[in-house]
């Protein structure tokens, strides 16, 4: 198992939008085993496969459990919408906005074992929220697209702050 790199924006390849997983084979498995390793050393609670550079259709999350979505696709969104919790991003450190999120959603997909999974996040906002951001990587978004451009520049430049002060190379 291995701890993967993670893309921070502006890496255009978190533009990339994630492609349908055809078989959950032995390569999948391990993807998926990596991405949770990659999660919890960063103490994330959610990450998407584009994030670490792989355009897969795989999502893992920790929210009171272990939860891995294949192909994931959204089947019902509330009329009500949620936009006072604020949302962080392992691509986009240390960056904290509100932006509006459905309330309530459904979700289809599969698991790691290929078994159908429909998740409904009534009455749990952070997996709604958390399932949206994910879903949003596979698509090539990212939760600042929903902010105004004054504050997209201000988090540009608090990232190219971040990664030169970490030394990060891109």
């Amino acid at each position: 198992m291995s701890i993967l790199k993670i893309l921070l924006y502006p890496d255009n390849r978190l533009r990339n939008k994630a492609e349908y997983v055809n078989s959950i084979d032995n390569n999948t498995q391990i993807i998926i085993n990596n991405l949770l390793d990659t999660l919890y050393y960063n103490k994330g609670i959610g990450l998407s496969a584009t994030q670490v550079n792989i355009h897969k259709k795989i999502i893992v999350l920790n929210i009171e459990k272990e939860i891995i979505l294949i192909n994931p696709e959204l089947i019902y969104k509330s009329n009500e919408k949620i936009d006072y919790i604020k949302e962080g991003c392992l691509s986009i450190p240390n960056i904290f906005y509100s932006v509006p999120r459905y309330k309530t959603i459904k979700i289809k997909a599969l698991d790691r074992n290929g078994n159908k999974l429909i998740i409904n996040s009534k009455n749990n906002y952070l997996l709604s929220i958390c399932i949206q951001h994910e879903i949003d990587h596979l698509n090539g978004k990212l939760f600042i697209d929903y902010l105004s451009e004054l504050k997209k520049s201000i988090i540009f430049r608090k990232i190219n702050k971040y990664i030169k002060i970490n030394d990060i190379n891109k």
